[in-house]
């Protein structure tokens, strides 16, 4: 098992918050900061499946080497 720290940023635009993880270029969206983040979080579980599942996973997980970045503890276990 193991457990990345990334970073989460969460902005408005117009009606929806839009959240990113800079580490992955990985993105989602939600009505509210809380679902922004959520959505977030499964899609950067998704994008570590998708890792593993392509043989790419240890490339990734070498790449992210930035522990307590996040304040908001988006951990994700895999």
């Amino acid at each position: 098992m193991h457990e990345f720290n990334v970073t989460a940023v969460i902005w408005q635009e117009d009606d929806i918050y839009v959240s990113k993880c800079s580490e992955l270029e990985v993105a989602s969206a939600g009505d509210t900061p809380q679902e922004a983040l959520e959505n977030l979080k499964e899609a950067v579980e998704l994008y570590i499946e998708n890792a593993k599942a392509l043989g790419i996973f240890d490339d990734f997980s070498a790449s992210i080497k930035s522990p307590n970045k996040f304040s908001s503890n988006i951990g994700v276990v895999v």
